[in-house]
């Protein structure tokens, strides 16, 4: 557990404070040590130089030089750990905060370090920290702009779709497709070559089937308020769906790539749903 609150808080997502590795105690309840200090962040959340922030550089880079996925399956068992401590949309929210609310929404709230000894980090009182930690759930937590029934509706047509992408199960992208659906996407998340627009289920599957490695660092997320797709290596976001889903159907999707476009939008962890 130590080792994963190292990795977690020390740079690759909090990225503002070291942990001492007695940090946490026989009951699992963080205890931070006093040699805590803050540290410089990247903008992307990660320390400047480290390997992490290297290897999300590469990524941006690869994408714009033509929609290479080699990036997206480095160090697979790394990036299974911080899957499997977080998950990968929340990864994306937590960069999307300012450092000292990933400080005290992660060490509260994933490790129960208490706000007491937050405080110190990020230089602020008890009661101003919990109030970082308490906008950050709230931003992790995210405004669905559809009703339950809807949102339950576009999840499991959503999740399909994914699933049959990371399959390349060409009959079951079909089956959740509308034969007139419409592919849209910005030119830096396309290969060389491949249009912009695709219209009809079978020019959208087949290219879907094409570029299924992309499905495999990619989960469901609310974007904009309404079930969609992030493609995140690492938690770093380099792509965003934004679907419509009509009759039980995706009706059309665009792939969002521009990074001033990512910025905008509004993503946050898709809610339990009974």
């Amino acid at each position: 557990m130590d080792e994963l609150i190292q990795q977690i808080a020390g740079g690759r997502i909090v990225g503002t404070v070291r942990i001492d590795r007695s940090g946490v105690g026989e009951q699992g309840e963080g205890r931070c040590g006093q040699d805590q200090v803050r540290q410089g962040v990247g903008e992307v959340g990660v320390p400047l130089g480290s390997d992490d922030g290297d290897l999300c550089a590469e990524e941006v880079e690869d994408q714009a030089a033509g929609g290479s996925e080699a990036a997206h399956n480095r160090d697979p068992e790394s990036e299974a750990l911080l899957i499997d401590a977080v998950g990968r949309a929340l990864l994306v929210v937590l960069d999307t905060l300012g450092p000292d609310e990933r400080v005290a929404f992660v060490l509260h709230d994933m490790f129960a370090v208490p706000f007491d000894q937050i405080a110190p980090i990020v230089g602020r009182t008890s009661a101003a920290t919990k109030k970082l930690a308490s906008r950050a759930r709230s931003r992790a937590h995210g405004d669905a702009t559809a009703t339950t029934a809807e949102l339950a509706e576009q999840r499991q047509v959503v999740d399909a779709f994914l699933a049959a992408a990371r399959n390349g199960d060409l009959d079951a992208l079909l089956a959740v497709l509308a034969p007139d659906v419409v592919r849209t996407a910005d030119p830096a998340a396309l290969p060389a070559g491949m249009a912009p627009v695709a219209r009809g289920a079978q020019a959208v599957a087949r290219e879907t089937v094409i570029l299924r490695r992309r499905s495999q660092v990619a989960t469901l997320a609310l974007v904009d308020g309404a079930v969609g797709i992030i493609v995140a290596p690492r938690g770093k976001l380099l792509l965003a769906l934004v679907v419509r889903v009509e009759d039980h159907r995706i009706a059309s999707y665009e792939v969002i790539a521009d990074p001033a476009r990512l910025r905008q939008l509004d993503i946050d962890v898709l809610p339990e749903l009974p």
